[in-house]
């Protein structure tokens, strides 16, 4: 995969949470270094204290992560990893092939050190590549002028040279109306449930439920308050925050009505995306929608 015609490098993964994806992208290539965002503490520190060691023994210079709202990301703060009282950082590079210095004191192997719960306004990042949002996250957002502040922010931090913006969105007749969906796995079932669905203000509430064995039932161990956004609403937002063209790119997802989804909701991993520009109306699909800037 290239962006702006180079191998991309440099990731950043909004709403990280346990920041899975960053540290899979790591594990790709030396070279790469993420950052992630979230303003849930717990899942950052656990993915230092269980994500960061599947990477190797320089992986803590290439991740940084960051406590924060994605609406205020320069405010966000450094998670320090237990080890130490600083944290290594990313290897900074400006656009133009200069090292950039600020508050964060530049070390002799060229890492940046930043000290722990400095913000995310002094660290030097290199421009971002890559900006991801997904797990339906920009769904937190409800207003508009929220979602095209977020947009922004992502705009900004990519590269000069050119960047991509991912997110994910989903929807279809069935994501309107009370729905109860699982998939069962070798040690756990899951269950997504939709409990309602405002057509005023698009607001739902998704709730995930696990039953562990035979007995053992967690109900609502997540459940997310969202306002589902309509494809042509991303774009439009996306346009306004800056993004020179936006591609959207459509899964059609199993028919939630048919007998056997009632038990068992699974995916054909056969059925790939494919880049559209119109897309009739189903009963379900899943949609990226890319924004690229700079390019």
């Amino acid at each position: 995969m290239y962006v702006g015609g180079r191998v991309p490098l440099h990731l950043q993964e909004d709403f990280c949470g346990t920041a899975l994806l960053s540290t899979e992208w790591l594990r790709t290539d030396t070279r790469r270094t993420a950052v992630g965002l979230d303003f849930d503490r717990e899942s950052l520190e656990w993915c230092l204290e269980n994500n960061l060691s599947k990477i190797g023994a320089d992986g803590s210079s290439r991740l940084l992560l960051f406590d924060g709202n994605v609406l205020q990301p320069n405010e966000s703060r450094l998670v320090k990893q237990k080890i130490s009282d600083l944290v290594q950082g990313l290897n900074v590079t400006s656009d133009d092939g200069c090292t950039e210095k600020n508050s964060c004191e530049q070390s002799d192997s060229s890492f940046t050190k930043c000290e722990a719960n400095s913000t995310m306004s002094d660290a030097v990042l290199p421009g971002r590549d890559i900006i991801c949002a997904f797990n339906y996250s920009c769904c937190c957002l409800h207003k508009r002028k929220d979602l095209v502040l977020y947009f922004r922010h992502a705009f900004n931090a990519l590269s000069k040279r050119g960047g991509i913006f991912v997110m994910d969105v989903y929807g279809g007749t069935s994501s309107e109306c009370k729905l109860r969906l699982q998939r069962r796995f070798p040690s756990f079932t899951y269950f997504w449930e939709q409990e309602e669905f405002d057509i005023i203000t698009r607001e739902t509430r998704i709730s995930l439920h696990f039953q562990v064995g035979k007995k053992q039932m967690i109900r609502h161990a997540f459940t997310y308050h969202w306002r589902l956004w309509s494809i042509p609403e991303i774009k439009d937002c996306l346009e306004e925050a800056g993004f020179k063209s936006i591609h959207v790119w459509v899964r059609e997802m199993p028919d939630t009505k048919s007998s056997g989804n009632a038990k068992e909701y699974t995916a054909d991993r056969d059925v790939k995306y494919e880049e559209l520009q119109h897309f009739n109306q189903a009963d379900a699909w899943n949609a990226y929608v890319v924004g690229v800037a700079n390019i």
